[in-house]
């Protein structure tokens, strides 16, 4: 639910909101109803939650607390109102119902009806999700929409699956045509410093999304996000060998900036871009 008094963290993703919401405060009183749309709300709690009352159309429906990885989901056609007595830390995603009508329909199962699932439901799938997107949440700036979008994906297809009834038939997976693989890269290597969406990807293989994003991941080992970042990487490494400033090849290679670039590089490499830098040129020293 949303929380009037809380400090909220927002991005929207294909009309999806993903909002992180906390507070170290007790007892904050009972928020403001959250208004009726055709929409569900999908919360996670990142963290234990002691004490949370929870109304429907103004009956109580929920006075308890939450595990971490805890899952909730509200049919936002009823009016919901909350009262968060201690200390909270959550990510929501509020998903319109023309949002899931479309994926089910793009994925071929129309049988879909509905999202529900009983007050205790632990998901630790929809807590690695919601964690994975906490520096997007905290740097919107810097979040590639390949990556939002790959992760709203997934986060769909084990909803319905998982909470809406519908079945995915279990068959052998496809892969890219060489063409494809061909024209995937090659749109990739071309869209390095511009943002793009999967649906162009896609597009360009003249694939629907949800195909084409599996296909990807099977011909490659890899999902189009990761292909991407270990690709600017590469390319760091090979113009960190030569004098140009590190915000210069941060820019060029598609990171936001330098900042931005020494995040990714160091997770992926182990090592800071000018520590990199220095590290070659002493290879290079004694190689000379």
């Amino acid at each position: 639910m949303a929380v009037d008094a809380s400090t909220g963290l927002s991005l929207t993703v294909d009309d999806i909101e993903i909002t992180r919401t906390f507070r170290e405060d007790h007892d904050l009183g009972r928020a403001e109803a959250v208004p009726c749309s055709e929409a569900f709300n999908v919360i996670v709690q990142l963290k234990n939650f002691e004490r949370h009352r929870l109304w429907r159309d103004g009956e109580l429906v929920f006075d308890g607390s939450h595990r971490s990885g805890d899952l909730a989901i509200t049919d936002l056609r009823y009016q919901w109102q909350c009262e968060h007595l201690t200390p909270f830390d959550n990510v929501r995603f509020r998903i319109p119902f023309a949002a899931l009508r479309s994926f089910v329909e793009d994925v071929g199962r129309p049988e879909y009806r509905a999202l529900s699932c009983p007050p205790g439901t632990n998901d630790d799938v929809m807590l690695g999700l919601a964690r994975a997107l906490l520096p997007s949440l905290e740097h919107p700036r810097t979040a590639h929409p390949l990556f939002l979008e790959q992760i709203n994906l997934a986060m769909l297809a084990h909803l319905t699956q998982i909470y809406g009834g519908v079945h995915f038939p279990s068959s052998k997976k496809g892969v890219l045509a060489r063409w494809q693989e061909e024209q995937a890269t090659e749109f990739l290597v071309a869209h390095v410093g511009e943002p793009f969406s999967i649906v162009e990807l896609a597009t360009a293989c003249e694939l629907s999304r949800s195909y084409f994003i599996k296909a990807f991941k099977e011909s490659f080992r890899r999902t189009p996000h990761r292909w991407l970042t270990e690709y600017r990487i590469a390319r760091a490494k090979d113009l960190l060998g030569f004098d140009m400033p590190i915000a210069e090849i941060a820019i060029a290679c598609g990171f936001a900036d330098q900042s931005h670039m020494t995040r990714v590089f160091t997770d992926i490499v182990g090592v800071s871009p000018g520590r990199f830098r220095r590290s070659a040129q002493i290879v290079r020293g004694n190689t000379g």
